[in-house]
């Protein structure tokens, strides 16, 4: 799943304006406009470019906008901020956090680790979502999705748990 759909689906089933995306953007540290916005929310004209995942510059429109890995991370930690307000820094904690996001393989976990923020779920909530979307999943399964990469028990999450934790938040949320 690319970072535009992740993009136009969680904007769907979050029910989020224009106005407000652009606010996510800002609190995450990322200066867009509403049309930038609403460019990166438009699918590409022809949608072929799966066979080119590694190629980066197959997301970009005419007008160049792309929602890369850094900026669908910003948006994420902007979502956090939207949504429960501005933490402070802990003592001897850095100011800005180092991007979470090291490879494409990552995103999809980063992005259920972040939600689970942002709308402070319980892991009992996440199997939910994925039940309400038809998705049988594990306590420890989910466990091992929400770990740190590099732990010994991570495991990478794949496009059908990003997307049908995407659909179980559409219909909690707008169903």
């Amino acid at each position: 799943m690319h970072n535009h759909d992740i993009l136009i689906r969680l904007r769907y089933a979050l029910d989020i304006k224009n106005k407000d995306m652009v606010e996510i953007f800002k609190l995450g540290d990322i200066e867009v406009t509403r049309e930038e916005v609403m460019q990166m929310l438009t699918k590409p004209k022809d949608d072929y470019y799966d066979e080119y995942d590694d190629d980066d510059d197959m997301y970009e429109d005419e007008d160049g906008v792309n929602c890369n890995n850094m900026m669908l991370e910003s948006f994420l930690n902007g979502l956090i901020i939207f949504k429960r307000g501005r933490q402070e820094p802990k003592p001897g904690q850095p100011q800005n956090q180092a991007p979470a996001v090291k490879n494409k393989e990552s995103v999809n976990n980063i992005l259920l680790k972040k939600l689970k923020i942002a709308l402070t779920l319980t892991s009992e909530d996440m199997i939910d979502i994925l039940d309400e979307a038809g998705v049988m999943i594990t306590k420890g399964e989910l466990s091992a999705i929400l770990r740190k990469v590099g732990h010994r028990n991570y495991k990478e999450c794949g496009d059908r748990y990003a997307r049908n934790f995407l659909k179980g938040l559409t219909l909690r949320y707008r169903g």
